[in-house]
């Protein structure tokens, strides 16, 4: 008779645990420092770190398909806001194509003066981050011609930069199209427009706190006597014989924010929008082929107005330019899958998890643990799915809806991840826009107070989330609102623990 023995399966020791987090930024430290631009993404790091993973383990018990198991089930989650992505890149090259992204910078810089330079451009880029969907595309189109603006007018690089990216991040938080917009919900297991509608809460009352900032550097810079109108001049002649700027151009930004209001689902939003982009090119910018309209969808478009700052600023979109995005995605949530299902965010949080018994303590403790993952991870996908399934039960256990994670995963991993210059999105913005991180991060009022602002408003019992979809705000008033989307087991057990504080006295009741 033959027998089978079955491999125990332990927990990583510390020192196993923290060895594929060695390796990983060991790694991009190599790439983005001593590799002399020979490679310069965070690709094969993962790839290595995530072998490195499954070693360890291999060693603790388990097995490669247990292993697999735990890395498809992270990438299965996040399918949706893949898809998604690939579509974005039809969207951006959509908005190009009628004009939409031209004719929003075309009017822009005619209403920039010294003074309102910062708040308006930071206006101007979160409606394009709205548009787009993206960060890194509002970043690439309209914060490159913010940064050459800033230039003229004498602005410090630093401050403009800071600038371009609130804006940016504002606009990627709010639009239902961002890939990091459907991973939080995606992750938390909650509704798109639940996150969305969460992330407001903080995120735009830091909005307007940064733009008051803004305004007032603006008017203690100094910068007036350095002002040279002959850079935006030059952009606004050079989209004007390009491009009908017709204000009308503008409106597929009113179809987004339709999308919004109308909580149409992420992927048939954007493909509506890009119907109505390739509508408007074909009624404002003249006829087109149709073999033309797909090489401009599929590769993105190729502008040439004589103007070679303004050329390179709009050559971006095309769904085949999101597929570096989509292997960078794809990778670091199955680094996140085999570092959860190997153990060794458990070892390493495990302890930590169990010590928290109130809101604002899980609120920093979720939003730490994010930034950590950016940080030693590299990613700010990994600093939104890492955290999410260690922390969900807590959310729970807490009565809080499961949109306040989604929300906390956002506020943290999201913003802080362009801090760091050796993440993904911190080398693509300091190459994109010509400032380390390390400079610009201190003018990025959006990113850097998003984080403190959740957590000090939690202290006083204010900006909350309820399971039962009530929600505390920030005069303290505890209203019913609409019960944010969750897993049915989760919902019952989050409602239970919400009436019982209730009852203890531990939780406002509806007002």
């Amino acid at each position: 008779m033959s027998t089978t023995t079955k491999r125990e399966v332990r927990l990583p020791s510390v020192f196993e645990a923290i060895i594929p987090i060695l390796v990983m930024v060991g790694l991009m430290v190599y790439v983005f420092a001593f590799s002399d631009e020979q490679y310069d993404a965070a690709h094969m790091p993962l790839v290595v770190a995530l072998v490195v993973t499954c070693i360890i383990g291999f060693i603790c018990g388990h097995t490669f398909q247990d292993m697999l198991e735990g890395i498809m089930n992270r990438i299965d989650a996040t399918l949706e806001a893949i898809l998604i992505l690939l579509t974005v890149g039809l969207l951006v090259s959509s908005f190009m194509m009628s004009g939409t992204i031209p004719t929003v910078i075309y009017y822009g810089l005619d209403l920039l003066t010294p003074q309102f330079f910062l708040p308006v451009g930071c206006v101007l880029v979160s409606i394009v981050g709205l548009a787009c969907g993206s960060s890194w595309t509002a970043t690439a189109t309209i914060g490159i011609a913010f940064m050459t603006i800033g230039e003229g007018l004498g602005m410090n690089p630093a401050i403009t930069a800071g600038m371009v990216i609130s804006g940016a991040y504002v606009g990627d938080k709010f639009s239902p199209l961002s890939d990091t917009t459907n991973l939080a919900a995606g992750v938390a297991e909650t509704g798109l427009f639940d996150h969305v509608t969460a992330m407001v809460s903080t995120t735009f009352p830091v909005l307007l706190i940064s733009l008051i900032l803004y305004t007032l550097i603006g008017f203690s810079s100094g910068s007036v006597a350095g002002y040279d109108p002959s850079i935006a001049e030059g952009i606004r002649t050079a989209i004007a014989e390009h491009f009908n700027t017709n204000p009308l151009v503008m409106l597929p930004i009113l179809v987004i924010i339709a999308v919004c209001l109308l909580r149409i689902p992420g992927l048939p939003g954007v493909l509506i929008s890009v119907a109505t982009g390739v509508l408007f090119a074909l009624i404002f910018q003249g006829g087109d082929t149709l073999g033309n309209i797909f090489s401009v969808l599929h590769y993105g478009p190729t502008i040439e107005t004589g103007n070679e700052f303004l050329d390179k600023a709009l050559a971006k979109g095309g769904m085949n330019n999101q597929m570096w995005t989509v292997n960078l995605i794809l990778l670091a949530v199955a680094f996140g899958g085999a570092l959860e299902r190997c153990g060794i965010v458990e070892r390493l949080f495990g302890k930590l998890k169990k010590r928290i018994n109130s809101i604002p303590g899980l609120l920093f403790t979720t939003m730490a643990t994010s930034i950590f993952c950016d940080a030693a991870m590299c990613d700010q996908f990994l600093g939104i799915g890492v955290p999410a399934p260690l922390y969900a039960d807590k959310y729970d256990e807490l009565g809080l809806g499961r949109n306040m994670l989604s929300r906390t995963l956002e506020d943290a991993g999201t913003l802080w991840a362009v801090m760091f210059p050796w993440t993904a999105c911190g080398a693509y913005q300091m190459r994109t826009l010509g400032v380390n991180p390390l400079y610009y991060f201190p003018f990025a009022f959006v990113n850097l107070l998003n984080p403190i602002y959740a957590v000090v408003t939690s202290l006083f019992g204010r900006n909350i989330f309820w399971a039962d979809g009530s929600f505390t705000n920030l005069f303290g008033h505890t209203r019913q609102g609409k019960v944010a989307k969750a897993p049915e087991e989760a919902h019952a057990k989050a409602l239970k623990a919400l009436e019982e504080m209730r009852q203890a006295g531990r939780a406002p009741r509806v007002k």
